[in-house]
């Protein structure tokens, strides 16, 4: 029990697809909470990830790559980005220090100053760029009107990320805690080990197909001697990709299954029968049913 006054506050993390966003807020909250993999768009709604530091309960807001949409799963995850926005006291935009420069997070940049809100910029990346080349880098960043704060890090190392957290720990408001102590994300478990299956899905996939595909727990039911069954249904587009899924023999989805449950294990600390079914439905993506499950806003 914490006495005292404490503080709690809300910190967005924005920026464009594969700048770290996902990586940084595990590295924060010092757990998996989020999914990564090395292609763009991997997150698809807003993550929240609780940190808690002495007094201070800090609320992180992993939000999906913002990017031009062009369809209308796209148009809903950039949607869940900037709605991030108002319900933050803290707005943190990431660039990529080896390409800070690159068009979608100038648009960001612009949309930022547009809205007048202060922000903090993290260049994330800093292990993979040259120092002399990272502070020509940052003095043109620094030339944008609305940045208060300027970090550089490298969320797959830690390198700055301590210092990133004491800033912000001062930053947020006074207030009650909105989470108990040991809290790390308001995700539930279904919709997390569905997120940690398509994880799996885009790490083994190629191309396009894991972004026509979507996962779902149907069924989660705890057993005697604290094992968990879990049913997932991976819904795709058309009848050749679930052959591509399936593999020769069913030996892809074997792959991909005994990964998920393995990282499952690992993360509940209990076996876990996971069992896995690909079903075609041609138009998931304009199903709201299938965004109400993905905790995205379904737009017309």
């Amino acid at each position: 029990m914490i006495e005292g006054q404490t503080q709690c506050g809300f910190v967005a993390l924005l920026g464009a697809p594969n700048v770290g966003k996902s990586t940084l807020m595990n590295t924060l909250v010092g757990s998996k909470v989020s999914i990564v993999t090395h292609k763009v768009q991997t997150t698809r709604t807003r993550v929240i990830g609780v940190l808690v530091k002495n007094r201070s309960q800090l609320i992180f807001v992993d939000t999906p790559g913002i990017f031009e949409p062009k369809r209308r799963l796209e148009r809903a995850m950039v949607s869940a980005a900037w709605s991030g926005i108002s319900e933050a006291d803290i707005l943190v935009l990431l660039v990529d220090a080896s390409k800070p420069d690159e068009e979608s997070s100038q648009k960001i940049i612009q949309e930022l100053k547009a809205r007048n809100r202060e922000v903090i910029l993290v260049v994330n990346k800093i292990d993979k760029i040259e120092r002399t080349q990272l502070l020509g880098q940052i003095d043109r960043l620094r030339g944008e009107s609305i940045f208060s704060e300027v970090f550089l890090l490298s969320a797959l190392n830690g390198d700055g990320v301590e210092d990133f957290i004491s800033y912000l720990k001062k930053k947020v408001p006074k207030g009650a805690w909105l989470y108990p102590e040991d809290h790390l994300s308001d995700m539930n478990e279904r919709l997390f080990a569905a997120e940690i299956t398509r994880e799996k899905l885009f790490l083994q996939l190629h191309q396009e197909l894991p972004y026509s595909l979507t996962v779902e727990t149907e069924e989660w039911e705890k057993r005697d001697g604290g094992a968990i069954s879990v049913k997932q249904i991976i819904y795709v587009a058309r009848e050749g990709q679930r052959g591509i899924l399936l593999g020769k023999g069913g030996q892809q989805i074997k792959r991909i299954g005994m990964a998920s449950r393995k990282e499952l294990e690992s993360i509940l600390e209990c076996r876990v029968d996971l069992f896995l079914f690909v079903k075609v439905r041609e138009k998931w993506r304009d199903d709201p049913e299938r965004y109400k499950e993905m905790g995205l806003k379904f737009i017309d």
